[in-house]
């Protein structure tokens, strides 16, 4: 259990669930790394729906434990350091998931949130697009009421779970010309008119890409009225960002792990690596570092379960000081390696590929950045 100040009881009871998640993770990191990337996501969620860790997505009128914000970062954690595949499919597994607590029908949101949390259900959340990433008002995706249906038409690119998702949260235009009416829509992954395409990126995961033509949806599977979309959205973003720091946070940890083994084993010109001023100087920046963003993280998570209602200047800090440090700690934990570092199948290569889209998904850094600076000047 990490020793902060953030945590109380039901967080230190959380241990024995997490104290040996990475034995079981590690193998499907490799698997994912040979290419049996879906199955690998799959059997990831039964992993943590054993464990009862998926039911922290589940609000407690759903039969969950509730959404905590420190609870959620401390899973991510502990799981990414062995396999960011597993690391990712969970979180989006809350983040999919996540929307229906903000507005959608009760019978609706109890039949999804049982079974995402027994991963007989897996989740996704499609916002992203080939010309809106950051700038979401610039979703093209459009839905048009048909009578008690609505028709959705566009492409969705980079959605995380895309190719194991049971159901995808949607994000579309339902007014054309207004920048902010955007609506969220439940669509199950076998509704006509929609076809979903793998996609490669550098780090095993299951990502792909979302076409809908003439998707005829329910009305209602809308979550909340017509032009919630954008307040579904972003408030799903603002809980669930921190995390992504926690995440970072448990890549570092193992890069430091790895690289304190390195430096203790290695033998050059008759002494350890570890001997050597440079390579001390280099593990305690890493160190420094990793609990440095490990407070921002914990502070923004504890500030949310207090009650907070918005964390926008918090978890921005968290998300960008721990991502651009979990960088440098794994670059500094490759050249430690040495040739090996850079090897395919050596762990500090595979954190080196996992760490990159961290400082990406959820808000890139450039926007986190200019979010703080925003409420330093209209402070």
């Amino acid at each position: 259990m990490i020793d902060l100040p953030f945590f109380d009881d039901r967080h230190r009871q959380l241990s024995p669930a997490l104290s040996d998640l990475g034995r079981e993770l590690a193998p499907l990191a490799e698997r994912g790394e040979a290419g049996d990337v879906d199955a690998a996501g799959v059997e990831a969620l039964r992993v943590f729906a054993a464990r009862g860790l998926c039911r922290h997505l589940v609000p407690r009128e759903h039969g969950g434990e509730g959404l905590e914000l420190r609870t959620l970062c401390l899973i991510r954690e502990a799981a990414a350091g062995f396999s960011a595949l597993a690391d990712s499919v969970f979180a989006v597994q809350g983040l999919g998931s996540y929307p229906l607590s903000l507005g959608a029908a009760p019978d609706m949101a109890r039949k999804y949130f049982e079974e995402v949390a027994g991963s007989d259900a897996v989740a996704a959340f499609a916002l992203t697009e080939p010309d809106a990433g950051s700038d979401v008002s610039s979703i093209a995706t459009t839905a048009r009421r048909d009578g008690d249906r609505y028709a959705i038409d566009g492409t969705k690119v980079f959605i995380s779970n895309a190719t194991i998702a049971t159901f995808f949260v949607v994000f579309a235009r339902t007014a054309p010309g207004n920048k902010r009416a955007l609506s969220a829509f439940v669509v199950d992954a076998g509704t006509a008119g929609l076809t979903i395409e793998p996609m490669t990126v550098s780090a095993p995961h299951p990502i792909g890409r979302l076409r809908f033509n003439g998707c005829m949806v329910p009305a209602a599977n809308r979550i909340g009225d017509e032009g919630d979309g954008m307040r579904v959205a972003l408030g799903t973003l603002d809980f669930f960002r921190t995390s992504v720091g926690a995440a970072a946070c448990g890549i570092a940890a193992r890069a430091l792990d790895e690289s304190r083994r390195r430096a203790i084993s290695r033998q050059q010109f008759g002494s350890r690596l570890a001997d050597f001023q440079l390579t001390q100087a280099a593990l305690a920046d890493m160190a420094t570092e990793l609990d440095a963003a490990r407070l921002l993280v914990y502070r923004a998570a504890w500030l949310k379960d207090q009650g907070r209602e918005r964390l926008t200047r918090e978890s921005a800090m968290a998300k960008l000081f721990a991502t651009e440090a979990a960088q440098r700690i794994v670059d500094r934990a490759v050249q430690i390696h040495g040739g090996p570092g850079v090897e395919r199948g050596a762990v500090v290569e595979r954190l080196y590929r996992e760490v990159r889209a961290l400082r990406i998904y959820e808000g890139t850094s450039e926007i986190q950045r200019l979010v703080i600076a925003r409420t330093i000047i209209e402070s």
